[in-house]
């Protein structure tokens, strides 16, 4: 769980396609308290890559814009982790490919950091699959390689 007294961007509480029954379920408010929790999140970690974006630029190397990113995200409190190894399990045996998520924040959000003149199928499929062998549900894919960092941000949750 996330502190909400280090959010300094508002919760959005109008999910489009999210209905909660006025008499819903404990389970249901769980989980609607996990979605506004990682939303707030999502939100911090893009006010951050806005603001890097905005002072830096596109056209930098991609590590340089993570290990930017980190440091204000860090600055604010959160936890963040580089190159975090997600292992292959295939049936009984464990492999270690080689595949890092770029930024993990708080244990709940994986960041995959791009400059590519367009983001493709192929990396959308990346961060689909680190969601899908890390076991986080959330993940954002940032291309900085934009005029604009709005262009480049995509959003996933399984």
């Amino acid at each position: 769980m996330i502190n909400s007294e280090r959010l300094r961007v508002p919760i959005n509480k109008n999910f489009v396609g999210l209905h909660v029954p006025k008499n819903h379920s404990p389970i249901n408010s769980v989980f609607l308290t996990i979605m506004l929790e990682k939303e707030a999140l999502t939100e911090q970690i893009l006010s951050c890559a806005f603001k890097v974006h905005s002072k830096l630029g596109p056209g930098l190397l991609e590590s340089a814009y993570q290990a930017c990113l980190k440091y204000e995200l860090e600055k604010l409190g959160f936890d963040v982790k580089s190159e975090v190894p997600v292992p292959l399990i295939y049936e009984e045996i464990k492999l270690e490919c080689g595949y890092r998520i770029d930024l993990l924040v708080e244990d709940q959000v994986i960041l995959e950091l791009k400059t590519v003149e367009q983001l493709t199928d192929v990396h959308k499929a990346q961060v689909l699959t680190y969601l899908k062998f890390s076991g986080y549900r959330v993940g954002l894919l940032l291309n900085f390689r934009t005029k604009s960092l709005v262009k480049g941000i995509q959003r996933f949750i399984l």
